[in-house]
C-alpha cells in the first residue's frame, strides 16, 4: 500500500518506544492528505484493543466494526511516522465522529 489518507486505519509494524522490538499493529492516519502526499510517510496512531484504560491523547473509539477493527479499540496518543510504503494493508475507515474527537484528543496532548 502506497497511498494514505487521514483516517485510513491500517495495518503496520509499530516499533516499541524503547526500541528493543516492534509488533504489528493496527493505526490510524492522523496526518494531512497533503502531508501523506508531499512526503510519501504518515503520522499514526496506535491502535490498541486494551479499553480498560485510557490516558492523555487516548479515545474510544465508538466506530470500532465500522474502522475495521476485530474489537473494541482505543486509538492511542502514541504517535509515529511510518513510510506508506510499509504499511501492509488498509483495514478500514475511521468514521468520521470517532476522527474529529482523536485529533481533538491528540491536540490536548500535544498542547496545541
Amino acid at each position: 500500500m502506497t497511498s494514505s489518507e487521514q483516517g485510513d486505519v491500517v495495518l503496520v509494524r509499530f516499533l516499541f518506544s524503547d526500541e528493543t522490538g516492534a509488533k504489528h499493529r493496527p493505526a490510524v492516519i492522523v496526518s494531512s492528505d497533503e502531508y501523506n502526499r508531499g512526503r510519501q510517510k504518515a503520522i499514526m496512531a496506535a491502535i490498541t484493543s486494551n479499553v480498560q484504560r485510557l490516558l492523555v491523547g487516548d479515545h474510544r473509539i465508538d466506530g470500532w466494526q465500522e474502522a475495521g477493527l476485530l474489537f473494541p479499540s482505543v486509538a492511542t496518543g502514541v504517535i509515529r511516522t511510518i513510510k506508506q510504503s510499509t504499511t501492509e494493508r488498509r483495514l478500514g475507515v475511521m468514521p468520521p465522529a470517532d476522527m474529529e474527537a482523536i485529533r481533538e484528543k491528540l491536540a490536548h496532548a500535544l498542547g496545541l
